[in-house]
This record gives C-alpha cells, structure tokens and sequence, in this order.
C-alpha cells in the first residue's frame, strides 16, 4: 500500500481507502454485518487506514459497524464521518435541521457516540440544501470543533465549485469529497485544480462509478429490491456507459483487472489524496487494494482512455 499526505492537514492516509456506504444496509442491496466487519479488517491488514462514513448510511449502523473497527486501535484509523443529510432523508418535506450551528455539533456528537471516540480525524459537510444558514452553521461549527480539538481536520462532501469556494472563504477548508471517475471526469475541469492549488486534500468517492467500471455489469442485469441501482438498466446513459466500459475492457490484462484501472485512473491526478472504493466483503477489498500497487497507467493507456471518456471532461 502506498500512502499519500491528506491536502495540508499533516494526516497521512492510505491512497486506497474503504467506503462505508454500502454497509450501512439500506442502499445497496443485500449485505450481512458479519461479512462488513470482516472486509474492514482485511482492509487493515492490508494496509488501508482511511474508513470514510456518514452518520445517514443505514441510519448510523454504518458508523456503528465502524466502532467494531476502531477498538483497541484507534490511533491506526483516519475516521471520516458527514452530517447534515439525516434530517432531509427521514423527511424529504423538513426543512433543512442545520440552521444552527449547535444543531451540528449535537449531530457531530451522535457520530461520536456511535463511533464510541472522542475525537474524529475528517468531518465533512454533507451537502443537499441551498440554503445559506446550513453553510454557515457549519462554518461556525467546524471553526469549534477545531478549536475545541474534537475534530482534525474538516471538509464538504460536493460536486458543486460554488460551495468549496464559498466553504474555503477563510481558507479553513482542509478537504474535499467529490465524485471523480473515467466516466465522470467533470471534476478535472474546477475542483480538482482548485484544490490542487489551495493545498485542499482530495477524497473520492465512486470511483468505480457503484460497480459500472468493474465491467460486472451488463443490459440484462438485474438489481435487488433496495439497491439503488435499481432502475439503471433502463436509463439510457447506462447503455451508453455500458459500451464505454466495453471499449476500456481492452486495457484490463492478467495484471490489472478493469476496476483497478479505473482505481489507477483517479489515484493518476495530482490533487487526489485517496480514493474511496466500497465493499461488502473481503475479497472486493482484496481487488480493490492491488490498484495500489498495480502497474501505472502507460501513454498508451491514456490515449485510448481520452478516445472513450473525454466527453465527461469539459472544455
């Protein structure tokens, strides 16, 4: 495993880390908690330190999963959790729950409760509504909590330019979580560049677009009930990426799967810190791990990436 520094937060974290979405039970199909702890532990053996998940996944029973993780070795883990999406997912009428910022830090101590710490090394924003007072409650909350030493470093989770630069007014933010794949590469044309220029550290989510760029899926998949995958086969931008992923599966090789190409494709940028694959199960982290040490992407491989994907860049 290969390790990079986190922006300028001074935490250093494994390139390649384990998202905590899908154990959380409730979006992405079937999973057994007994299966998720063991894929976390042999995501630590092998060498990831960086666990990123939010207190809306499964309700808190990702966060809860997570604290299994943590005992006796809570100095080994860089711990990332969000706030700020629980009240609009239990209701989507409510109005937005963090128009204060004691809202957030009573929020902030639930993920601590159920993580069983003191402290969290990442707390990020996780962004829905637009109103302004949920951005500057967090603004104010993040500035205590730092204060207060209960928090390490603090980030927006957003694919929106806007909100990191309205975040980063103070130059305060120290990170930030954003969608960043082969087939979504709006990312290289705003926010990566600002980051890279800002010292911001990079997480990335979905960078294997949930499961497209293992090359698993086709059209005649079919998702389980509670998966939000559901209803993918029959929108047409899945066709359309399913015959991308198919003239990509050309550069996979006995080496290099195509979903560790892809992990190498994001981990290439100079502003990603770490790329955060999800599993269920040890042997997808197994997969996702060797991207680390895989062999880097060739000018060759670039070239035909460019051919297939550079309609997710913009000019």
């Amino acid at each position: 495993m290969h390790y990079r520094e986190l922006g300028k937060t001074g935490i250093r974290v494994s390139e390649v880390g384990f998202g905590a979405w899908a154990i959380g039970g409730d979006a992405w199909g079937p999973v057994e908690d007994q299966a998720s702890t063991r894929a976390m532990e042999r995501a630590l053996e092998l060498g990831v330190n960086f666990i990123d998940t939010a207190d809306v996944y499964g309700n808190g029973h990702s966060e809860t999963l997570v604290t299994k993780l943590l005992k006796g070795r809570r100095d080994q883990v860089v711990v990332a959790t969000k706030g700020g999406l629980m009240g609009h997912h239990r209701d989507p009428k409510r109005e937005p729950v963090y128009d204060a910022s004691e809202k957030v830090v009573r929020a902030f101590e639930d993920s601590l409760r159920r993580l069983e710490t003191d402290y969290i090394d990442v707390y990020f924003d996780h962004i829905w509504w637009n109103d302004p007072r949920e951005t500057e409650a967090f603004v104010t909350a993040f500035s205590q909590l730092k204060r207060e030493g209960r928090v390490r470093a603090v980030g927006v989770s957003t694919d929106d330019p806007e909100y990191v630069r309205h975040f980063n007014q103070g130059r305060t933010l120290d990170v930030v979580q954003l969608d960043y794949s082969l087939l979504n590469r709006k990312a290289e044309g705003h926010i990566l560049p600002y980051c890279q220029e800002h010292g911001i550290g990079v997480v990335v989510r979905g960078p294997l677009r949930m499961g497209m760029l293992t090359g698993k899926f086709s059209q005649d998949t079919q998702f389980p009930d509670g998966d939000i995958r559901r209803n993918w086969p029959q929108e047409a931008w899945y066709q359309e990426q399913l015959a991308q992923v198919e003239a990509l599966r050309s550069l996979a090789s006995a080496k290099r799967s195509l979903g560790q190409l892809a992990l190498r494709f994001v981990l290439n940028h100079p502003a990603v810190s770490v790329a955060i694959p999800g599993a269920k199960t040890p042997e997808q982290v197994e997969q996702n791990v060797a991207a680390s040490i895989r062999p880097l992407l060739s000018e060759e491989d670039l070239r035909l990436i460019e051919q297939v994907t550079a309609g997710g860049t913009p000019a």
